[in-house]
């Protein structure tokens, strides 16, 4: 008799503890574990150019993820196969090949990736079930106090509701052993789309942490943020810190690609607050990881609206000067090096560049999103363009008054200058103060004024220091 065959189709679940998808009510006998490398990820976002959608920093971390991951699955007897292609073409092969009795896969937030369920589900063969299942959500869909088409329009509204009726989820344990691996190819593709893309970036030094892939580092970072640090004691009063390795989590990169989850953060610190006693600054990290939740709420619900119209604009010179640092402005020229050079910058920074581009530069706020989408280590579709649509003013709470003074911004968090001179070491020489934030008005001889110049930087510099400035 053919023993029973299962194929789990992997995305951002990255991990053996707390996988929904490694938990089974009927244990197959055999078990496939999957990741497709998405082809579209190797294409340009922008027309005419070269840059592919998922950046070094990333593909990079999610490399390491996946083989720490496959080390994982084979000391519980099973293994991973990765494949580079289409998504759905790849598992459908594997499920006909294997006659396989299910397909289990993650619910997903991304409108390519529900698409390619859908798509997966009408290319299966009767015999083989489609099992999706919700994975890395503190909350689960059945237990939202409203529909999913009733997903309340603002976070607070959300915030309050789920808070004032829902029991957060608690992390499932690692299974021990795992149903034996098939008879069919093992390991991974050839690396060489991969190393093309890799191999000649390395993060910079100056980043203050350095990411590694996979659960392991992943939880190690927790406890050390948590335990060692006491992350969560300060973590409200530290969050809009710039430089150094604690003022916030950092926790992102591993939260994207599914090597923690969001239940397992959760527990680390309510662990911590049953022992150290809970407070404004602990719950901000479980406000923060509702913040995500409802990001991907919204995703499920919005599709394919929540980008627009998939047409991207063709890159103009205030975007090309924004991603590539050359605004003149060095609070956002030093954040878009270091998130370059990087692959992360903080949640102020991103907040402070995306107003910037939206606001000051006047381009369209998909551009930037897409940037985004290349650049970060810890890329998250529904979060990053949730907040790109969020500092724009449009889609879901819209409010086109969401305006960030960089200027302000810089004066308030960087007031020594420290930040920016990190990035941009021809700042050293300056003052630390406010001269490093603008030196175009204290050495016009060497440095260039901002491509623009708003009428508010100019009112907050009459309030900031009672003189104005030609």
């Amino acid at each position: 008799m053919t023993p029973t065959l299962d194929i789990i189709w992997l995305h951002n679940e990255l991990r053996v503890a707390d996988n929904p998808l490694l938990h089974f009510e009927k244990r197959p006998e055999q078990l496939l574990c999957v990741y497709v490398l998405d082809q579209r990820w190797l294409q340009a976002p922008f027309p005419g150019e070269a840059s592919p959608r998922i950046g070094p920093a990333r593909l990079r971390f999610l490399w390491q993820s996946l083989m720490e991951l496959r080390g994982e699955l084979l000391r519980r007897g099973s293994d991973l196969l990765v494949r580079i292609g289409s998504p759905v073409e790849e598992v459908s092969t594997l499920a006909r090949q294997l006659d396989a009795r299910c397909v289990r896969v993650a619910d997903q937030a991304g409108a390519d990736e529900i698409a390619d369920i859908k798509a997966l589900k009408a290319e299966l063969p009767e015999s083989v079930e489609l099992e999706v299942v919700e994975s890395g959500v503190l909350i689960d869909l059945e237990s939202l106090p409203f529909s999913p088409e009733a997903l309340p329009s603002s976070f607070s509204a959300f915030r309050r509701s789920v808070e004032a009726h829902c029991t957060l989820n608690k992390p499932l344990p690692a299974p021990v052993t795992l149903p034996s691996w098939p008879e069919a190819s093992r390991g991974f593709p050839a690396l060489q789309k991969v190393c093309d893309i890799t191999a000649v970036w390395q993060p910079d030094e100056r980043q203050g942490l350095a990411y590694t892939g996979g659960e392991t580092a992943g939880l190690e970072r927790l406890e050390d943020y948590v335990w060692e640090r006491h992350g969560p004691a300060s973590y409200k009063q530290t969050r809009n810190g710039l430089l150094g390795s604690s003022f916030s989590t950092r926790l992102s990169p591993w939260l994207a690609h599914g090597c923690i989850s969001p239940s397992q953060v959760h527990q680390e610190v309510k662990a911590w607050e049953a022992k150290h006693g809970s407070g404004e600054s602990s719950y901000w990290i479980t406000f923060e990881l509702l913040w995500r939740e409802y990001f991907h709420r919204a995703a499920q619900l919005e599709g394919a609206a929540m980008f627009g119209t998939r047409e991207l604009p063709k890159p103009c010179a205030h975007f090309n000067a924004w991603r590539e640092g050359n605004t003149g402005l060095p609070f956002v020229d030093a954040a878009m090096l270091e998130l370059r050079l990087t692959g992360w910058i903080s949640n102020r920074v991103r907040q402070n560049v995306a107003s910037f581009l939206v606001k000051d530069l006047g381009v369209d706020w998909r551009l930037g999103a897409a940037w985004f989408e290349h650049c970060l280590v810890d890329y998250d579709v529904a979060s990053n363009w949730g907040n790109w649509r969020y500092i724009a003013g449009v889609g879901r709470d819209p409010r086109q008054e969401r305006y960030f003074n960089v200027l302000k911004q810089a004066g308030h968090y960087d007031p020594k200058g420290y930040y920016v001179a990190n990035w941009l070491p021809e700042l050293r020489a300056l003052p630390c103060d406010l001269a490093r934030q603008q030196p175009w008005r204290v050495l016009p001889d060497s440095f260039s004024p901002p491509v623009v110049e708003p009428s508010a930087w100019q009112r907050w510099l009459v309030d900031h220091t009672g003189a104005t400035h030609t």
